[in-house]
């Protein structure tokens, strides 16, 4: 059994590490998995274990192996977290349970490497490295909760994917499991996403109402779309999470862990805010020209 890119994340926006080393090996990996009948949620939680592993290491950041170990620990953690979505595609076992297990091993493989830095740096910084990490995990949850919301929103406008709601199935008879899905979903990728909120409204409506202008046109203005901001989204893709993990051990290894953190604070929200401002440009390009293209387009 082989997979295929239909299994795989939207290839045209795909992260470069991830499109030419991480997925290639989750995609090695996922049919013997699903050979061997391994649950999509149990890959899930394996990742977890690697990334629970990668803070014990990086506590110990000081000496190359354990940098190493961490390093290894982490990619081994994204490898998973490639593919328990490919898997799950494949298998058809896609589950909003599943959905949340995958982000909470994103978020808990990074609560545990920031927190075993923020003890290893406490005995020289004292409290203000407590402060420093609890900001810097702040700006990282924004960064990474406006970057899914631009990729779902990518997926929405220029392939019409529609993200599927939390059903009572999927957590069995009682309410709570869809109500408490939604919560977390508006929390992430809408409430903790609001940097891009305007731009993203606005190229919505911008295609909502091409659309319904030209209902017959859906393809070429789709096709013009994923023209216009594709390579946009490449650009996004620094804020994926590898990028993160090759900074924390670049920073590791040059024994300046605080210098990552910072870097998250300062940088990633820098390049985040240039994202946006170049977004917007790209969208009054979008505007400008699509009226022209749909006309000249026989």
């Amino acid at each position: 059994m082989k997979t295929s890119h239909s299994v795989r994340r939207t290839v045209e926006i795909e992260e470069f590490t991830n499109r030419h080393l991480i997925h290639p090996l989750a995609g090695r990996l996922v049919p013997r998995l699903a050979k061997w009948r391994v649950s999509p949620n149990a890959v899930s939680l394996t990742g977890l274990l690697c990334g629970g592993l990668a803070g014990v290491a990086y506590y110990h950041y000081r000496r190359l192996p354990w940098d190493l170990a961490g390093f290894a620990l982490m990619i081994a953690w994204h490898v998973m977290d490639g593919a328990d979505g490919q898997l799950a595609r494949l298998t058809r076992s896609q589950s909003h349970f599943g959905k949340v297990l995958d982000g909470l091993s994103d978020a808990l493989t990074f609560f545990a490497v920031y927190t075993a830095l923020a003890l290893a740096l406490y005995p020289a910084v004292g409290d203000r490295i407590v402060g420093l990490v609890l900001v810097a995990a702040l700006c990282h949850t924004i960064q990474a909760a406006t970057y899914e919301a631009e990729r779902q929103a990518y997926d929405r406008l220029a392939w019409g994917l529609h993200k599927p709601q939390p059903t009572q199935a999927a957590f069995g008879r009682g309410p709570l499991g869809p109500w408490l899905l939604g919560l977390l979903d508006r929390l992430y990728c809408v409430g903790l996403s609001f940097p891009a909120a305007g731009v993203l409204r606005d190229i919505g409506t911008a295609m909502a109402g091409a659309l319904a202008r030209h209902p017959g046109r859906e393809a070429l203005i789709r096709a013009r779309y994923r023209e216009t901001f594709a390579p946009e989204l490449r650009r996004w893709s620094f804020l994926s999470a590898n990028y993160y993990t090759i900074g924390i051990f670049v920073c590791a290894v040059l024994r300046v862990p605080q210098v990552y953190f910072w870097f998250t604070i300062v940088g990633f929200s820098g390049l985040l805010l240039w994202l946006i401002r170049r977004q917007r440009v790209s969208l009054a390009a979008f505007v400008a020209t699509l009226e022209r293209t749909v006309q000249a387009d026989p």
